[in-house]
């Protein structure tokens, strides 16, 4: 009946274009006007054809792919590539349909449409090795949960969270087809198998004429490039915004907008199977993590807070900052000038803010944060190692890289790979990319390009010096307005703010030259299947990513004020020529300059890339929707609809993974200066969910579906972060923060075990009289200054000028570094230690799985044995029968001579 009706609805369209068509001949006025009676009836409601359907025009053939084109000057080569290219898809079994450029909205382009058979789906599912149903499993899912009632709020419905019944699968075998659990032949593959069946022949389909060999002519991928087709997709199953109105449709997309993409439902579990179903794995794992990653992003912000909020409670109880900011104290302290000629004298209580803000990040439960970001970040990726564990399971993608991965071999690695060689384990030649080339070509190119990122941050720093001449003899003009703002517009503060800024400039320049650098590196190298391509690219964007943005955190961190120097032997970056003097940290350390660097890089990016992913597809969607505006009497047809969406390119992924794993480097390697960075991340990971989810469900052409059963190689770049963040956090709490000099002094030097009379023991004497000319102001210009001042401080441990070693490191400096040494090597011991036993203790597959992959195995080869054993049965019985038939003929043919 469904045949028939559709059949019927396809015939009365079949005539309404027909009489279309005879309006253009030359007809009298009377026969016109029949014909146009005739039109007027079938643009009726129940006769006018329903154009936002999945369907061909018979109603029954289900859409899976779509390809464009255009007519422009070049056209006679590409309608003659079209046409064998076609011709080539027809071969293979494909079914096409072209809906002309005249019932287009713009009038100018055409569209094919692809639907495949039964008979290829059946061949392609056999070849890629696709798990099919074949039986219901019997496996109950466990639903025990403590206190299932407070997680009501959080929870989608059922039929949302589970769109399909769970089965058991098997890889699909033409020759077995009675063994699966076919109900129905068209819904047998769901649509997300259909298109990536379909889009492995197009990917691998030649456009040469037969007889030809010509391996670079293969391929939509080429066809795309070279402007004979405009783009090919597959179709979404409705508009996001309504349901279906074709009742043999689905809605996934309707509800995926409904109960994910909206940021209402932010608080709300994602529909991760749904997504998986229609979308794919590979993108049903990512969701998958990142929902994971922003769970337990949850407890580190939390901690954060606590320690943010024990700085913020401690705050009156700073003995240091009160000194500091003492006029008594702080006052009287004559400091040393920052930089050579330009920079006066200043009064150390001239710091008095940010000695206070140095105190709300750098205090005593920041080395206890910094120890439980370390424990934490084993705990994340063991506990998804164990999440990642539960979805392959649910997933059927436990043996997936062993068995079809390798079967996806890239059509660029068959074209251009013609070296052959034997493989020793199936005695087959294959293909053979020459590798070591590439490798060479990646060396030497990738030298140079982080070559320049190191430049661009020496131009920084170069910049910092400079600038902080500049601000320091501004700010302290009392002649300048500026002045009146001066005690909180520090000359440390002016150069952090503006050279953070132009570094994050700087980054995301570089950013978009190298990705595509690393593009053309990895394309040179011609991995040969996908997923070692995306592996190979992964390393080398990361690698550029990492120098881009972490370098200048890492000189705040590490570098600056390490290697000043003294009055009288000051260090000079590129010499003593330029005048360009090596920074200092103010006495209240450089900690509170990295978290400025950290915030304004980390906050900022994020703030870019929101806007990045939210406003460029929807303002380029509008632009290529309002070109296809001129003709309201056409109906937007679902193709249409889905064509002047944006193209999710296959990189599309791997962006949003670099994105969060960069943004995972800063809330780890550098989160002792910046406890609230989880806070930060977790903010923005809560929006970039429901963000990502609205722009695949609106804004994103369908993608073609394919399959992933981990996140790749992003899961060692996680663990060599995950180490990496317990040195570079060991090392900040030694060298960059004040913490153990301040730990030393109260247990080894203080007389009355208190912070006491800290400030001054910190801060070295020199006398001004043997500074050099070039190294200050005149004397005259600093009206403040009393003659009687005779000598400044600066922050270092060194003998005064009267001692026998003036100017050579005290004892105290000495102490204080073995006490940083011994703060690291414990440091980092027992947060290795206690990585590596949680690591231990954390099964990387939870035990109910193990055994239901165990349960599942064993029930499959039973079925299969059963199986195999009727079907042994049935050809014996079959055999048996013919041979009695045969003996019967015989007897009857002898039996009449």
């Amino acid at each position: 009946l469904k045949f028939q009706a559709a059949q019927a609805h396809y015939l009365c369209f079949s005539l309404y274009l027909y009489l279309r068509n005879l309006l253009s001949l030359p007809l009298c006025e009377k026969t016109k006007s029949v014909i146009l009676r005739l039109l007027f009836l079938f643009q009726t409601d129940k006769l006018q054809p329903n154009k936002d359907t999945v369907f061909f025009r018979d109603g029954v053939r289900r859409i899976d792919f779509v390809l464009s084109y255009v007519d422009d000057k070049d056209g006679e080569k590409k309608q003659e590539r079209r046409r064998e290219f076609e011709a080539n898809l027809e071969k293979v079994g494909l079914e096409l349909e072209t809906e002309d450029k005249s019932d287009s909205k713009d009038q100018k382009t055409y569209f094919l449409k692809i639907h495949a058979p039964w008979d290829v789906l059946a061949t392609y599912a056999d070849v890629l090795k696709i798990k099919v149903p074949f039986k219901e499993s019997d496996i109950p899912h466990s639903h025990d949960v403590p206190l299932e009632w407070l997680s009501q709020p959080f929870r989608l419905p059922e039929h949302i969270m589970r769109p399909q019944s769970d089965y058991f699968t098997y890889h699909f075998d033409k020759t077995k087809t009675d063994f699966f659990l076919i109900n129905d032949k068209d819904t047998f593959f769901p649509p997300s198998t259909r298109n990536r069946i379909v889009f492995y022949i197009l990917a691998r389909c030649p456009y040469y004429k037969e007889g030809r060999r010509d391996k670079d002519k293969t391929g939509i991928k080429r066809l795309l490039s070279n402007g004979t087709y405009t783009a090919a997709f597959p179709v979404h199953d409705c508009r996001y915004w309504k349901r279906a109105r074709d009742a043999e449709c689905e809605s996934e997309r309707y509800n995926l907008y409904k109960h994910w993409a909206k940021f209402l439902c932010f608080y709300k579990e994602q529909p991760l199977n749904l997504i998986r179903k229609y979308y794919g794995e590979k993108i049903g794992i990512y969701f998958a993590w990142l929902g994971f990653y922003t769970e337990m992003l949850f407890f580190a912000a939390v901690m954060g807070l606590i320690c943010f909020t024990y700085g913020v409670l401690s705050y009156d109880d700073n003995i240091s900052s009160k000194e500091i900011c003492d006029a008594n104290i702080g006052g009287n302290i004559v400091m040393c000038p920052l930089c050579d000629e330009k920079c006066p004298f200043w009064r150390l209580n001239t710091t008095c803010l940010s000695s206070w803000q140095s105190h709300l990040f750098d205090n005593e439960g920041t080395v206890f944060f910094a120890i439980f970001m370390g424990i934490w970040v084993t705990l994340f990726l063991e506990f998804w190692k164990r999440r990642q564990a539960r979805l392959e399971y649910e997933w059927d993608l436990v043996d997936f890289e062993e068995e079809q991965q390798q079967l996806q071999i890239r059509p660029e690695f068959e074209i251009r790979c013609t070296n052959r060689r034997l493989n020793k384990i199936t005695q087959k030649t294959q293909s053979l990319s020459d590798i070591i080339p590439g490798q060479q070509l990646c060396m030497c190119v990738c030298s140079p390009q982080i070559s320049l990122i190191v430049a661009c941050i020496i131009g920084v720093i170069a910049y910092r010096l400079a600038v902080y001449a500049a601000f320091a003899s501004i700010i302290k003009d009392p002649m300048r307005k500026i002045q009146l703002v001066g005690r909180f517009i520090t000359p440390q503060l002016a150069t952090s703010v503006t050279a953070s800024c132009i570094n994050f400039v700087i980054i995301m320049i570089l950013n978009f030259f190298y990705e595509r650098v690393a593009i053309w590196i990895t394309d040179l190298e011609i991995p040969k299947t996908h997923l070692e391509y995306e592996n190979r690219l992964t390393m080398k964007m990361f690698l550029f990513q990492f120098v881009n943005y972490y370098s200048s955190c890492f000189y705040v961190a590490f570098f600056k004020g390490k290697f000043v120097g003294y009055p009288g032997n000051y260090s000079y970056m590129f010499g003593s020529s330029t005048r360009l003097r090596n920074e200092e940290c103010d006495p209240g350390g450089c900690l509170i300059e990295l978290t400025t660097q950290l915030v304004i890089v980390m906050a900022g990016k994020q703030l870019w890339g929101n806007i990045q992913e939210a406003l460029l597809p929807l303002m380029r969607n509008w632009w290529s929707s309002r070109k296809g505006r001129h003709h309201p009497e056409n109906h937007y047809s679902r193709w249409e609809q889905d064509h002047v969406l944006q193209n999710f390119s296959q990189l599309g992924l791997f962006y949003e993974y670099l994105e969060m794993v960069i943004q995972f480097g800063f809330i780890t390697l550098f989160v002792a200066s910046f406890p609230l960075a989880p806070l930060l991340a977790l903010f923005n990971n809560i929006l970039e969910i429901r963000v990502d989810a609205w722009k695949f469900t609106t804004q994103f052409r369908r993608p073609v579906a394919s399959k992933a059963r981990n996140i790749g190689a992003w899961q060692e770049i996680l663990n060599a972060v995950a180490i990496l963040s317990v040195v570079t956090n060991a090392f900040i709490m030694a060298f960059t923060s004040d913490m153990i000099p301040r730990m030393v002094y109260l247990y080894a030097y203080s007389e009355k075990a208190s912070m006491k009379d800290y400030v001054n023991n910190s801060l070295s004497i020199y006398t001004i009289s043997h500074i050099t000319s070039h190294n200050m102001l005149n004397l005259t210009t600093d009206n403040w200054l009393d003659n009687s001042t005779t000598t400044c401080r600066y922050r270092d441990y060194r003998y005064p000028s009267g001692h026998q070693n003036a100017y050579a490191r005290t004892m105290q400096f000495w102490h204080i570094l073995a006490a940083k040494m011994a703060f690291i090597i414990i440091m980092e011991h027992v947060v290795f230690v206690v990585k590596f036993f949680v690591a231990w203790m954390i099964p990387d597959i939870p035990s109910d799985v193990k055994a239901r992959i165990k349960r599942e195995r064993y029930l499959i080869q039973e079925y299969l044995h059963n199986y195999e054993v009727e079907r042994l049965k049935l050809q014996l019985i079959q055999s048996v029968c013919v041979d009695e038939f045969r003996l019967i003929v015989c007897q009857l043919y002898s039996s009449h001579g």
